[in-house]
């Protein structure tokens, strides 16, 4: 037993100790469609590992959009940093590389839509994401979290058939 409880330690300083966020890595994934060459609407959720050692049971979950003819993709995301100040935690960006690792942590496609769909859809998402009950609002367990928001987006527009991670800890807030 006492040989199993120093595994346990030893596990747990090693996720305790991991690297610093300022330095984790932020390099793109490789996995999105490069917008310049993509010239169809796409429509992109993505997960990672959370950082540290909340990673060994939850994911972290954006989702980016371009539409058709368009050379970058707009993130929304949600992140609880700096929501104590007075900073928003539905965060919007313009890139082309929306696929970035999440501090060190690969990220995975949850969901692609190509074309015609996804040039449909993107309005909707649009409208969504303006509507958002919780985009000033961040707490970690139950909600609502950064997998509050893709969940509630996707409830929003059924269509879009998103099917959340299970370890996307927070995403039933939007029940």
């Amino acid at each position: 037993m006492k040989k199993y409880l120093s595994l346990l330690v030893v596990i747990w300083l090693a996720g305790c100790a991991s690297a610093d966020w300022r330095t984790a890595s932020r390099e793109p994934a490789g996995i999105a469609p490069d917008p310049v060459t993509e010239k169809n609407a796409v429509i992109e959720v993505y997960a990672a590992d959370a950082f540290s050692w909340r990673g060994w049971f939850a994911v972290h979950t954006w989702l980016a959009v371009k539409s058709q003819n368009v050379d970058s993709y707009t993130v929304y995301e949600v992140v609880g940093w700096g929501v104590d100040q007075g900073r928003p935690a539905l965060r919007q960006y313009t890139t082309a590389t929306p696929d970035r690792y999440w501090y060190g942590a690969k990220p995975y496609k949850v969901l692609s839509v190509t074309g015609d769909k996804a040039q449909r859809l993107i309005p909707q998402i649009t409208q969504a994401v303006a509507r958002y009950p919780w985009a000033n609002q961040y707490r970690l367990f139950p909600g609502p979290n950064s997998n509050t928001f893709p969940a509630w987006v996707g409830k929003q527009v059924p269509e879009l058939e998103l099917d959340m991670p299970f370890s996307a800890i927070g995403s039933g807030y939007a029940d």
